[in-house]
């Protein structure tokens, strides 16, 4: 025997093993038979090949994954790996066979239904995965909005719509000190924000070993516990630190007889590498793409020829992985084997991305607050959008030194707002979250693990100051609308799900935000360039009026727009309108699911955008959510056995598992599951 499975009672894995290789062939093994649909669906993604069985709407993205050579990236940075840290790579190659172990099992009922049977897994896989899961959560297609923004409405436009967008993931996070404990010992809470999936994207796990006992928040399809873990007497957690690492360059390419040239910084054209690849599309015909690398990198969008619609301009993304041939994967075995914030710290300096803001603590009382990952030195303007390949200036100059923080009255907060990682950034998100987590922790001297979860579901919506404060300057109002004006304006601000004043006020924000986006000022930005449809949700108008609302309400500068007139206009619309109804009654989960599946009915949701609850909707187009908390946890460094966490379905993604989807109303209600630290406590299921 050398390695041992035992479940809790929602299902989690404990796993047990003589040793390291051990235990992470048996991680794969159970991850496969917990998430095998899961994991090859991420695998056709970061090869490219989903549409295969997914159809046509999975085209964009394998064209994309295709095209930014997500695999190529990956073998490379694991054949690099496997010369500069030969035990990772092994630990990597031991996880790998256990997948391949769990995916030979009876599959899971979603193979059937899409005609598809489980594949093999390579050695670089995991690396794969890790990088198409993260390669757009920077939100670089930002950039092609700035430029998009800035030639219809100028410069100022930029900081204008600056702001949390519909593609960033964000998240909180918080720890408090033993100075500022029930216990004397520190707590780390939060929860990441990222689109919801079913089967979620976080897997709870525990790791336990000769070296380590670890439990916390798995990526699965990567072995160890990247993001959140809790080794008894250190933990660790993660927000977004919104930092920019990624640039696009444009391109200036022409067709020779031997192929494809770029003209480099240098005024001389050189020879581009160039491929075509061949798209499977279930139902349609093959498709064919070409795969063309500059010196600064791959080419994402355009070509010789252009864009689809002819506009001469083709874009190379360059980033750190594609650079360096690392992903950091160098920091998985030692962030296990941490003991102290020291040891996490060290184990840090690997990190490549993304980007994060660390929170850490150690029952010694030490405390972490820094910033992870690796962000290139180069000229402002590679920041703020495209730049130009043929002209000198924008090379990459070495790295930053990742930033470092302290704490406040013993107490550190993360929401991706400005923070530690400010100068290395240019958008961030609101300071709304981030600022009602501090008032919070603030209201008492002493907190306990306990009192978490009511900061984890807290409501209320700093945003909404500036649209109430221009419907309270209305006057002359239909009495429809006066008595709506003054329901608002009496409305505690809180985005509860059976809140029908959350649910006028959505309503009329709702309507703002489409009466603005049809305004003749808009009417340039509101036609998107032709770029690939993967990046078009960060081009689209609405969404980003939606989530630029208060700035646009406050600007000195409106376009011309009479926002009284258009405030007026909105509050009428709204007040002639159906009766508000709950916030919970449109505000509804909408996760993302490979495949279909009829039989899930979305419950109601509170929380907001810029809520601590941060359940994301587009104003003015929907009210469903697909983003928001991915996981909450709890981590006590008194007694880790008072540690709690939850992810929104599940431990299994089985249908028809029992832990299939045990923990959503957990997840609805804001409570956590106990963190189950006894063997006693547990159920053996096999030896592996």
């Amino acid at each position: 025997m050398s390695a041992e499975i035992y479940r809790d009672a929602w299902g989690v894995p404990h796993l047990r093993a003589d040793g390291t290789r051990e235990l992470a062939r048996a991680q794969g093994l159970v991850t496969a038979r917990d998430r095998g649909w899961q994991l090859e669906v991420e695998r056709h993604r970061a090869q490219g090949t989903s549409a295969s069985f997914l159809g046509p709407e999975a085209l964009s993205w394998d064209r994309f994954a295709r095209r930014a050579r997500i695999a190529d990236t990956a073998r490379r940075c694991f054949t690099a790996l496997a010369e500069r840290d030969p035990e990772t790579a092994d630990w990597v190659r031991a996880y790998v066979t256990g997948v391949n172990e769990g995916l030979a099992g009876p599959p899971a009922p979603e193979f059937g239904r899409a005609g598809l049977a489980p594949g093999r897994w390579e050695p670089w896989t995991p690396l794969a995965v890790w990088l198409a899961t993260h390669i757009l959560f920077a939100g670089f297609p930002a950039k092609l909005w700035r430029r998009h923004i800035t030639e219809h409405l100028g410069a100022d436009a930029v900081a204008l719509f600056a702001t949390d967008g519909p593609g960033t993931a964000g998240s909180n996070g918080w720890l408090v000190a033993g100075e500022r404990t029930v216990t004397g010992q520190a707590v780390i809470a939060g929860d990441p924000h990222r689109f919801i999936e079913d089967p979620g994207v976080y897997q709870q796990i525990r790791l336990c070993g000769p070296e380590f006992d670890v439990v916390g928040l798995a990526v699965p399809g990567v072995p160890g516990i990247a993001h959140f873990g809790h080794t008894g007497t250190v933990a660790w957690a993660i927000t977004n630190a919104m930092a920019d690492y990624q640039d696009l360059y444009r391109e200036r390419l022409r067709r020779t007889g031997a192929g494809v040239e770029a003209l480099g910084p240098d005024g001389v054209w050189r020879r581009a590498a160039r491929h075509t690849e061949l798209i499977r599309v279930a139902g349609e015909e093959p498709h064919e793409v070409e795969v063309i690398e500059t010196d600064r990198g791959p080419v994402i969008a355009g070509g010789p020829e252009g864009l689809d619609d002819g506009t001469p301009l083709a874009l190379s993304l360059r980033h750190p992985p594609r650079v360096t041939a690392d992903l950091g994967f160098g920091a998985l075995l030692p962030l296990l084997r941490a003991r102290r914030v020291a040891d996490v710290d060290r184990a840090l300096d690997a990190w490549v991305e993304p980007v994060n803001v660390v929170q850490a603590a150690d029952t010694e009382g030490g405390t972490l607050h820094r910033v992870a990952g690796r962000v290139p030195v180069r000229a402002e303007a590679n920041r703020l959008g495209p730049v130009p390949a043929w002209e000198p200036g924008h090379e990459w100059r070495g790295w930053h030194t990742p930033p470092r923080a302290g704490l406040t009255d013993g107490v550190a907060v993360m929401a991706n707002q400005r923070g530690p990682a400010a100068p290395l950034g240019t958008e961030f998100a609101p300071p709304h979250r981030a600022e009602r987590i501090a008032a919070l922790l603030a209201a008492k001297d002493r907190w306990s693990a306990a009192d978490m979860p009511a900061i984890h579901t807290d409501t209320h919506l700093g945003s909404a100051a500036p649209l109430l404060d221009l419907v309270a300057t209305l006057q002359d109002l239909s009495p429809a609308a006066t008595a709506l004006r003054d329901r608002l304006l009496a409305w505690d601000r809180r985005m509860d799900a059976d809140s029908t004043d959350a649910g006028a006020y959505a309503a009329l924000r709702g309507a703002l935000v489409r009466r603005l986006a049809a305004h003749p000022a808009f009417a340039g930005p509101a036609v998107p360039p032709a770029y690939p449809e993967v990046f078009q949700p960060w081009l689209a108008l609405l969404p980003r009026i939606a989530y630029a609302l208060e700035h646009l309400l406050r600007a000195e500068e409106p376009y011309g727009i009479d926002r009284t007139a258009e405030v007026r206009a909105a509050l009428e619309e709204t007040a002639a309108g159906a009766p508000p109804a709950a916030w919970g009654d449109s505000h509804r989960l909408a996760p993302w699911r490979a495949l279909p599946d009829a039989s899930f009915e979305a419950p109601g949701l509170a929380g907001d955008h810029d809520c601590v609850l941060c359940t994301s909707a587009v104003p003015g187009l929907t009210d469903l959510a697909a983003r928001g908390p991915a996981a909450r946890y709890i981590w006590d460094l008194a007694r880790r056995e008072d540690s709690r966490w939850v992810v929104p379905f599940g431990a299994s993604g089985v249908p028809g598992s029992p832990h299939h989807r045990d923990q959503l109303p957990l997840w609805l209600a804001g409570d956590l599951a106990p963190v189950v630290t006894d063997w006693g406590r547990l159920t053996k299921e096999t030896d592996v």
